[in-house]
């Protein structure tokens, strides 16, 4: 996989279909359905289960080596982390910024100046990491920053518990799609990340990310979880059969139990490297051999 040199964002900006795509996402502000929740909020008065308001929040921006190798080229890959969540995984790793929603808020025209620095620092990608829920603010930076010469790929990182609709109005902004497969089992997403319908979002999401891309934009992670718990096998029959063997999966051995995980008798514990091995037998049988296996610790 290579990223293309170029944002597809900009074609789109001089057809002014951007504008006309920021139009959409900023009603959301007014009756938020962004996201599967479709809490319906007002944001200009009252924060959703995400937590955000009008405004992007976000607790960094830097330049970050630790993504997939395509991501990681020049300095690295530009990962602008943002702030809340939609799903309360009892496990996340990023629970400061997710869950209890640390960070700052910033106009559109700052987080465009963030975009433009980071391509200045010589990152190869916007990496926006869980960015749903600041999609109105995110496209309105792109407006500003775009004449004053952003252009290198945007990268959308996220849970994919997201909607088709949404999803739909990224085409034409979005060059990679990294996308998770936390859990092939809605019962597993409300019992874990507090959201009952996790793998049936999670389907019709990806399934228009693969539309949009195909193989040569998406990549799909996945986390293996103790017992069984994320499916994996589900998981990589789903890829190989409704998607494409060709699709490029990165398949994560680094569970390790935080936040309230340890109040959780099936997740209190690391992986086994029996049950990491069983998952790459998994990706393999299925014909998955585009993308990455982490080793072992």
């Amino acid at each position: 996989m290579e990223l293309p040199p170029k944002g597809c964002y900009l074609s789109t900006f001089y057809s002014g279909q951007l504008e006309k795509i920021h139009k959409k996402l900023k009603e959301n502000i007014h009756s938020c359905r962004l996201c599967p929740r479709y809490c319906g909020v007002n944001r200009k008065e009252i924060s959703g289960v995400c937590m955000q308001s009008e405004k992007a929040r976000l607790t960094n921006a830097v330049v970050h080596t630790g993504e997939e190798p395509p991501l990681i080229q020049g300095s690295g890959a530009g990962a602008v982390f943002f702030s809340g969540c939609a799903m309360k995984c009892c496990y996340c790793q990023n629970f400061a910024f997710s869950q209890k929603n640390n960070g700052k808020d910033y106009t559109s025209r700052e987080l465009g100046e963030i975009f433009l620095d980071l391509q200045k620092k010589g990152c190869s990608n916007l990496d926006l990491i869980t960015p749903a829920s600041h999609l109105p603010s995110i496209v309105e930076a792109l407006l500003y920053a775009i004449p004053k010469g952003l252009t290198i790929p945007v990268v959308y990182n996220t849970s994919s518990y997201e909607t088709v609709e949404i999803i739909q109005l990224l085409e034409g902004i979005v060059d990679v799609y990294l996308a998770d497969i936390r859990y092939t089992d809605n019962e597993m997403g409300s019992r874990y990340s507090g959201v009952k319908d996790y793998w049936t979002s999670a389907q019709r999401a990806i399934r228009e990310m693969y539309r949009q891309k195909g193989a040569r934009g998406l990549i799909i992670r996945h986390l293996v979880l103790p017992n069984g718990i994320s499916g994996t096998q589900e998981a990589m029959a789903f890829i190989s059969e409704e998607l494409s063997p060709s699709v490029y999966v990165s398949l994560m051995s680094q569970y390790f139990p935080v936040y309230r995980a340890k109040e959780c008798d099936d997740i209190n514990r690391k992986i086994t490297e029996n049950e990491y091995f069983q998952a790459v037998d998994f990706m393999e049988g299925y014909g998955l051999f585009n993308g990455w296996n982490q080793e072992f610790a």
